[in-house]
This record gives C-alpha cells, sequence and structure tokens, in this order.
C-alpha cells in the first residue's frame, strides 16, 4: 500500500469503477459508495471537469500517460504538484474499454531536482510568476536549453508554444479564484499577470466564451468540496 498514491479506474462513459483510500481522503470522502458510478462532472466544479474530460478522451483514444507533472488539488482548496500516470484499460479482444491511472504528489524541491520529468521546471517557474512577464529565454535557461531548442521542446511536450501555455495557465487560476473565492476581479486579474480587469476580461470571453463575471455567476453557485487545482491541456496527456 502506498498511501501518498491516489489510483482509479474509470469505464468509457468517464464513470468511477474504483478508487483507493488515498483518492477518497483528497475528495474528502470516506466510502467507496459515495464515488462510484460518478463522473468528474459529479465531483467536481464545471472548469476543472472539463480538462479532465479532455484527459479521459485522450486515454480513450489509445494514448499513455507516464510521469506526467501536473497540479492537482484537495477538497480543501489547497494544491499540490503530482507525477500522473494514466493508460487505457483494455477487454480480451484488445478493445479499449476505460481508463486507469496513479498521481502522487511532490514538493517543489522535488519537482527542480527532477532531471527526468522534462520542462518540469518550467511549469513550476509558470505558476510561481503568474503574476510577473516570463520571457521564453528565461524559461530556457531555467530549463538549461537554448531558446530554439526549448521552444521545440515544449511544444513536443506540450502541444502549444510556451507562452499560450502561460496564458492558459493564468486564465484557469483566474476561474479557479472566481469559483472559489469572492476576490474582486480586479485583483484577480493582477494576481494572474493581466494588466488590468479589461485585459483579463477580452482573454477570459475569447477563451472561455464568458466574462468573469458570468463564469462566478454560473459556476460558483454550484461549487462543491473538491479539488481545487487544474490539469492544463496537451496533446499528449490530461488528468
Amino acid at each position: 500500500m502506498l498511501p501518498d498514491v491516489q489510483a482509479w479506474i474509470k469505464d468509457a462513459k468517464r464513470r468511477y469503477l474504483w478508487v483507493n483510500r488515498t483518492f477518497l481522503l483528497n475528495y474528502g470522502m470516506h466510502g467507496l459508495t459515495e464515488v462510484l458510478g460518478k463522473t468528474d462532472d459529479d465531483l467536481s466544479p464545471a472548469h476543472l471537469a472539463t480538462h479532465f474530460r479532455e484527459g479521459d478522451e485522450a486515454v480513450l483514444a489509445g494514448q499513455t500517460v507516464q510521469g506526467r507533472l501536473e497540479l492537482v488539488g484537495r477538497f480543501d482548496h489547497t494544491a499540490s504538484w503530482c507525477f500522473t500516470t494514466k493508460r487505457p484499460v483494455r477487454d480480451a479482444k484488445n478493445r479499449i474499454i476505460g481508463t486507469a491511472g496513479i498521481t502522487r504528489a511532490l514538493d517543489a524541491t522535488q519537482i527542480d531536482q527532477r532531471d527526468d520529468i522534462r520542462l518540469g521546471v518550467v511549469i513550476s517557474l509558470m505558476t510561481r510568476s503568474l503574476d510577473k512577464p516570463v520571457t521564453n529565454a528565461a524559461m530556457a535557461r531555467k530549463a538549461g536549453m537554448s531558446v530554439r531548442a526549448f521552444e521545440r521542446s515544449f511544444v513536443r511536450e506540450y502541444g502549444v508554444p510556451p507562452q499560450q501555455y502561460l496564458k492558459r495557465l493564468r486564465i484557469q487560476t483566474a476561474c479557479r479564484l472566481l469559483v472559489d473565492t469572492r476576490e474582486a476581479i480586479a485583483a484577480i486579474a493582477q494576481r494572474c499577470g493581466f494588466a488590468d480587469q479589461s485585459h483579463l476580461t477580452r482573454e477570459f470571453r475569447r477563451i472561455t466564451g464568458l466574462t468573469p463575471s458570468t463564469y462566478r455567476e454560473k459556476y460558483a453557485a454550484v461549487n462543491i468540496p473538491s479539488p481545487a487545482a487544474f490539469v492544463l491541456s496537451s496533446r499528449r496527456s490530461k488528468r
């Protein structure tokens, strides 16, 4: 038994068939009956469930996630960096009928020291620097690479250029703050690296189709105790 590892199995409709004790504790649950048959749409706010659903669809299409660095939250609205592995579940005829996954939390020191986790230190840098500009050159230096090599590696690993990923991270962080707090939208804009509330509103509407205030009204009222983290979309893997 590994007390720090969450594990789960889902069917092809993304319904949980089994989870371990650590998963239950992370979600603030006490027994399997609280989660069996449910999906992330039942367990998480809409802005999180969307990313989880996209990840399930990628794995159901035959992709495999191996040691993926991602940010995962808890029922108490804290979050930690985790390494996640997910694989398709196949039947006797080799047809994909579900997904199985595990994730294990690491501390920031471990993340920065793990040379075998590609670009993990850059993602950590982005997360710590949401309120200030971060150039590709600075990220390349952090990864110990040339700018060109860094940009190529990042697109290959995450499916989007570094600055696009950073903007998505800022928007997703704003989503979480809008749902989980009553902080003023102008303050959220500043915390997430936007010039002002108008700048956040323009980018937020372009990506989500909603204004920040509408998003808050739509999702905050239905928010339930659940992980307050997000997993960034990528070409290869998502939670």
